[in-house]
């Protein structure tokens, strides 16, 4: 028995609920399987989170492979090695290892290489352990005159166990493959691929002279009574006056962890994006269903149903199918999550574990049921206004929610929910602000293209076109039509991919614009000043030109106008960078400005009278960091010499240049006669006399390191490559769910069809002929969805190529006519085997009962 209007009877509403879904449930469940693809990637995303952070906590000793590291970048003096000496006599055991880019030769190829050389000491790792092939080789390399060589080497130049690697003037024994050192990832192995050789053999190798740039690594494995925090604690101050940077496994884990905080912050907004894309879909197939509820409604309400009974019944049957579509979601999501571990594990120092998280899972079933309804809200709140005479009206249509205040505080509630969850993954305000804005524009440009497209068709529409194209494109603004949520839904998608192959191709263009026919393409570093005319005669002699030679001296900036690091450590008032003060910088000398520089306030010197006080020139970037203006007292000291200097001039520096650009730089008479490097710049041809040039290099010079622009070129492509990878991964999210919520549509309006096509076919259409429009249909919903987004993957990526990377933008017409020819025949074919079923309904049942 039904109750009294005025009284809500829970139990009554539940009951009716569940009897009205006895014929809907499979449609029902349609409704929601639009936001099951972003629950899943939330879900998974949620869960490698928490497997992150555990492991993290886990595996943190193994990031540095000692309680405390010790690092300077330059050789310590008496006071540094004190304090080393100190934790020495802390420690059970401590290792050494002295750092630094070298090239290397292999000996069985002649094939040569810029690496990261590590000379180690001691048992060093004390937690964790170099993972070689084979495993004893971890530990046999630090007995002789043998080297471990990065996997990556090994592959690329076909070398193998018992091979010899020649480092400076030393050959070395391969005494195996290094596959994992404590706290590397597979980007890092990629970019700088290492090689460990015996400590004690460093100064045979030659490697060691003065001026070369070599970091210092102290490890120590402390006694069971020190505590790694406390003691660092206690000597920060002294650390710092000494410049020497230090690490603990709690210092490491905090780092590492606030670090794949971000990026898993990074990658919950891209699933809640797909997700954003199925809750629209959600709203715009309830609002389907409850239009063709509207007589059944108008019947309860006859019956004597009030209308907050009538929202109750329908608002339940979305309360349960959201949650089953959730936890759908939810186990899919946790399938996935044991996939991420192989996606992300080139990003990550540590073993990512496949463990399930229920906290995971508990919350994406809820945010799941939160964002069914409350998307689901506006059109449900229309039931309110549906009044018993609906019955007796052609017209079954609600009033428009624009004129409905409760409407508007659901849209209200739906801004609020974006922004308070964007917030949550980013840092203050006007991120969120930003993402929301940018979300929403997005949203926007694509619904008015939608909005756009259905206006032009009904204006403009071509009546004297053939008659299957008229009927495919009227499909596009009939009664139930899709048209809207799917250009949303399949444009965003498409805007994911197309703006991800844009920003891959402008970060290679960046690098190889340097690789202009005039511009230099291979960097020679660290030549003594002993050795610059033999290294220039050496390149000339392979036919090689010297477009450029310049010194380069270390420096210490010491005091800004007046102030030192020690007065700024007294005085936090002090409006002054007390980073910038005593760290070092490597500068050069000139009279002349290079092509990519501009003075864009003061003036510049070229060289400087004897007595006369230096006028120096800063890039403008490093001015402001530092906090310098034209007119600034500068002090520097330059190997334990004093040199004042005044800021003269500013500069606009062009970075995305290959040549020695510096963020300062000396005239000439002041530094000119100071220790020093140099560095020289080449263009070669081709591969091949890269090569030769190379192996001469190393074979007389091997303190000489090469950058050669090939190399760069071929290494950024491959982290590109993985980096792409884990875009084009969580991206697919968002395709996927365009194309369920396509999936979904069609099978939502799948009855209304089966009566058109029915109609059609009484009217003497073939089987063929009423494919064809449907396949219009959907060309015509996939081309605009995909040129849409794909149009605004232009104009987002074109700011980044102007404001960002500032460089030109040249898009890849081919790959943007790819991918709209791509997402266009994808669109077709999934609305065509969603609607096979839909011709083979015979003409007699359209005077059937309606299914």
């Amino acid at each position: 028995m039904q109750p009294k209007q005025n009284r809500i009877d829970i139990r009554w509403i539940v009951r009716m609920a569940w009897r009205d879904s006895r014929r809907n449930r499979s449609r029902l469940f349609l409704f929601i399987s639009s936001i099951i693809i972003g629950i899943a990637a939330l879900v998974a995303i949620y869960s490698f989170g928490d497997n992150l952070e555990k492991d993290i906590d886990n595996q943190a000793a193994t990031l540095i492979g000692a309680d405390v590291v010790l690092r300077s970048n330059r050789e310590l003096e008496e006071e540094g090695q004190q304090i080393v000496d100190s934790l020495i006599g802390l420690s059970q055991s401590h290792s050494e290892e002295k750092s630094f880019v070298s090239m290397v030769m292999f000996a069985n190829n002649g094939g040569t290489r810029l690496v990261q050389v590590r000379a180690l000491d001691g048992d060093f790792p004390y937690y964790g352990q170099l993972e070689t092939v084979p495993v004893s080789a971890g530990t046999t390399f630090r007995k002789g005159q043998h080297a471990l060589v990065d996997k990556t080497l090994m592959l690329q130049f076909d070398a193998k166990e018992g091979d010899s690697v020649k480092v400076g003037e030393v050959l070395f024994e391969i005494a195996g493959v290094l596959e994992r050192a404590p706290g590397q990832s597979g980007i890092s192995t990629a970019v700088a691929p290492a090689i460990f050789i015996p400590l004690e053999y460093l100064p045979a190798t030659g490697l060691n002279q003065k001026g070369s740039r070599i970091d210092y690594n102290y490890y120590f494995n402390l006694k069971p009574t020190v505590d790694a925090d406390d003691l660092t604690t206690g000597l920060d101050s002294l650390l710092e006056v000494h410049r020497i940077n230090y690490d603990t496994i709690a210092s490491r884990k905090r780092e590492t962890g606030r670090s794949f905080s971000d990026l898993n912050k990074f990658l919950s907004l891209v699933g809640f994006v797909a997700l954003l894309l199925g809750c629209i879909g959600v709203s715009s197939a309830i609002h389907i269903y409850i239009k063709e509820k509207l007589n059944s409604i108008a019947i309860l309400r006859c019956l004597g149903a009030s209308s907050r009974q009538a929202f109750l019944i329908y608002l339940i049957q979305v309360l349960g199918v959201g949650f089953v579509g959730s936890v759908v979601g939810a186990l899919l999501g946790t399938l996935i999550q044991q996939l991420l571990p192989m996606v992300f594990r080139d990003f990550v120092p540590v073993t990512i574990s496949s463990d399930i998280s229920w906290a995971a899972i508990v919350q994406g079933i809820g945010l799941g049921v939160w964002i069914a309804v409350l998307f689901a809200l506006l059109p449900l709140v229309g039931i309110r206004n549906i009044a018993p005479l609906n019955t007796l009206r052609l017209s079954l249509d609600a009033p428009s929610p624009i004129k409905d205040k409760w409407s508007w505080v659901v849209y209200g509630l739906i801004a609020l929910f974006v922004f308070s969850y964007a917030y949550l993954q980013l840092d203050g305000v006007w991120q969120t602000l930003a993402f929301t804005f940018g979300v929403g524009l997005a949203f926007a440009i694509l619904y008015a293209a939608a909005s756009l497209l259905v206006w032009l068709v009904k204006r403009f529409f071509p009546i004297s076109w053939n008659y299957l194209w008229r009927q495919g494109l009227s499909n596009l603004f009939r009664p139930n039509n899709q048209t809207t949520i799917l250009v949303v839904a399949i444009g965003l998608g498409t805007l994911f991919i197309a703006t991800l192959f844009f920003v891959q191709g402008m970060l290679i263009t960046r690098v190889s614009l340097s690789a202009s026919e005039n511009q230099p393409n291979m960097v020679l570093f660290d030549i003594q000043s002993s050795q610059k005319t033999a290294v220039a005669e050496l390149v000339s002699a392979q036919g090689l030109p010297v477009l450029d030679e310049v010194p380069i001296v270390t420096v210490q900036l010491e005091a800004i106008n007046g102030i030192t690091a020690a007065d700024a450590r007294q005085d936090s008032t002090i409006d002054v960078s007390r980073r910038a003060l005593g760290g070092e910088l490597r500068v050069t000398y000139r009279d002349e400005l290079s092509d990519s520089e501009k003075i864009t306030s003061g003036k510049w010197v070229g060289s400087v009278a004897k007595g006369d006080t230096a006028l120096v020139s800063l890039e403008e970037g490093y001015a402001r960091r530092i906090r310098a203006e034209v007119g600034d007292r500068l002090v520097f000291n330059v190997q334990g010499v004093r040199i004042p200097t005044v800021v003269g001039s500013l500069r606009e520096v062009d970075w995305n240049r290959v040549q020695t650009n510096f963020r300062l730089i000396f005239p000439l008479g002041v530094i000119d006669n100071a220790p020093q490097f140099h560095v020289l710049m080449t263009r070669v041809p081709d591969e091949g006399v890269s090569a030769r040039m190379q192996q001469a290099m190393v074979r007389q010079f091997p303190n000489v390191s090469i950058i050669d622009l090939g190399l760069i070129l071929s290494i950024l492509d491959e982290i590109l490559d993985r980096i792409g990878f884990v875009i084009r991964f969580m991206g697919g999210f968002s395709i996927l769910t365009g194309f369920v919520v396509l999936v979904a549509s069609v099978m939502i309006s799948k009855y209304q069809r089966i009566k058109e096509s029915v109609l059609l076919r009484t009217m003497g259409a073939s089987r063929r002929q009423i494919l064809a429009i449907t396949a219009l249909e959907y060309f015509f919903l996939g081309l605009i969805a995909a040129f849409t987004g794909v149009l605004l993957a232009l104009g987002g990526s074109w700011a980044l190529a102007a404001f960002s990377f500032e460089i030109p933008f040249t898009p890849d017409l081919i790959m943007m006519v790819l991918l709209i020819i791509g997402i266009t025949v994808l669109t077709i074919l999934v609305g065509l085997i969603n609607s096979r079923g839909i011709t083979s309904r015979p003409p007699l049942e359209i005077l059937r009962k309606e299914v």
